[in-house]
């Protein structure tokens, strides 16, 4: 249901989705959908937090491959998954971590990008040994509320994503970071 969900959503976004579609594409009874989903937002809720976790899972999975000279470095890497996923993933595109859903769709407590920058933080704190502080709490924070902004610009014309506005992600986002956060 969860992959008739993403293809309904590539297809129609998130306005054409519904539970009789992902019934219909998903070969199910509507019962069977209700069953397990009360609403179409219930679903999106579902993908969302399918997709965070296939983030997390290919953030750390690189974070456990490759060397990084400092932490930060991982920013580009990070940032390509993100685009990878964009370009790649069933119903990414339209839902991401479910903004166009609701901004508390992966948490009741907290929005979206939160969330993700709570995931990324303790991704990085285990595969770099930093302090898990308050200070970098922030940063990240803002780090992924600005990445998502320019991310969503850089994909606004250009499903692919405009390589410039994809290159200054990366440079704004490593360049916050390792100053604000500096020696750490």
């Amino acid at each position: 249901m969860l992959d008739a969900c993403a293809e309904i959503l590539d297809e129609s976004g998130y306005d054409g989705l519904s539970t009789t579609k992902i019934a219909q594409r998903a070969d199910v009874a509507i019962g069977s959908v209700y069953q397990f989903f009360p609403d179409k937002k219930a679903i999106a809720q579902q993908l969302a937090l399918r997709n965070l976790d296939m983030f997390g899972d290919r953030v750390a999975e690189a974070l456990a491959d490759e060397e990084f000279a400092h932490w930060y470095d991982a920013v580009g890497v990070v940032i390509e998954i993100f685009v990878g996923m964009h370009r790649t993933v069933p119903g990414f595109r339209v839902l991401r971590f479910g903004d166009i859903a609701d901004v508390h769709l992966l948490d009741v407590a907290a929005e979206n990008n939160a969330v993700v920058a709570d995931r990324l933080k303790a991704l990085l704190v285990s595969a770099f040994e930093l302090p898990d502080n308050g200070e970098f709490a922030t940063a990240l924070a803002v780090a992924v509320e600005a990445a998502d902004a320019v991310l969503k610009l850089a994909f606004r014309h250009d499903p692919e994503g405009d390589p410039a506005l994809l290159a200054e992600v990366k440079r704004l986002i490593h360049g916050y970071l390792a100053d604000h956060l500096d020696g750490r």
